[in-house]
C-alpha cells in the first residue's frame, strides 16, 4: 500500500460504508454526499481512505464494495477491528509506526518522536498525529496515554487465552487437577465402596 495518511476519522468512514450498505453496496458519490447532507469533497476523505484499505473502489463517480468491504459491513465490531488492524498494518504509515514501537525502549513512542515519523510522510504532522492516533486506537493496534504523552504498544498475549478453533475445552497442565476433578474422584471412591461401577460423564463441548 502506497505512502498516505487517514484524513478522516474511523467514525466517520465507517458510517460511509454504513450508508454505502444501504444503497445495495454501489452508489454514485453524488448521491451519497446528497444523502449525508454534505458536499462531495466532504466525504471524499472517508471514500479515499476506505479505497486505500481496499474497502471499496471507485470509478467513474461511482463507490462500490469489494468483497473485504462488503464483508467488513456485515461483521461484528469486533471482527470489524481485526479486518482494520490487518489492513492499515499493510500500510507503510502503520507498519512504520509499528516497527518503530516493538524496537523503542518500554516500547513507548513520545508526542515529539511520533510526529517526527508522521513527517517524514506527506502528512502534515500538526493535523494528521491525532487523526493517526486515533485511527491506532480504534483498530487496538497500540494505546496512548494521555498521562505520559506517548504511544504504547499493545500486548496481543490475550489472543492465547482465547478457545481453541475446535471448541474444545483445553485439557488441564500437568499436574493440575482439571475442574471438579475433585469431586469426581470423591463421588466414583464412594461409588466403588458400594460395589457400582460408574462412567465418567462426558465433557460438554464449548459453544
Amino acid at each position: 500500500m502506497p505512502t498516505t495518511y487517514p484524513k478522516s476519522s474511523p467514525t466517520e468512514m465507517m458510517g460511509l460504508l454504513v450508508l454505502l450498505n444501504q444503497h445495495k453496496g454501489s452508489e454514485d458519490v453524488a448521491l451519497l454526499a446528497d444523502d449525508l447532507d454534505l458536499e462531495i469533497d466532504e466525504i471524499l476523505p472517508s471514500l479515499d481512505y476506505a479505497e486505500v484499505l481496499g474497502l471499496v473502489k471507485v470509478t467513474d463517480g461511482r463507490a462500490a464494495f469489494t468483497d473485504l468491504g462488503r464483508r467488513l459491513v456485515g461483521s461484528t465490531i469486533r471482527e470489524r477491528k481485526a479486518i482494520l488492524r490487518e489492513q492499515l498494518r499493510r500500510t507503510t504509515l502503520f507498519r512504520t509506526l509499528l516497527r518503530a514501537l516493538e524496537n523503542a525502549p518500554e516500547r513507548c513512542l513520545t508526542d515529539e518522536q511520533l510526529a517526527q515519523i508522521v513527517s517524514f510522510t506527506t502528512a502534515p504532522a500538526d493535523d494528521a498525529v491525532q487523526n493517526i492516533v486515533n485511527w491506532g486506537r480504534y483498530a487496538e493496534l497500540f494505546r496512548y496515554d494521555a498521562a505520559e504523552h506517548r504511544l504504547v504498544a499493545v500486548a496481543r498475549a490475550s489472543s492465547a487465552r482465547e478457545p481453541p478453533p475446535s471448541g474444545r475445552v483445553p485439557p488441564p497442565a500437568t499436574g493440575v487437577p482439571a475442574p471438579g476433578a475433585g469431586a469426581r474422584s470423591k463421588a466414583a471412591a464412594t461409588g466403588s465402596d458400594r460395589g457400582e461401577t460408574r462412567t465418567s460423564p462426558a465433557v460438554a463441548e464449548t459453544a
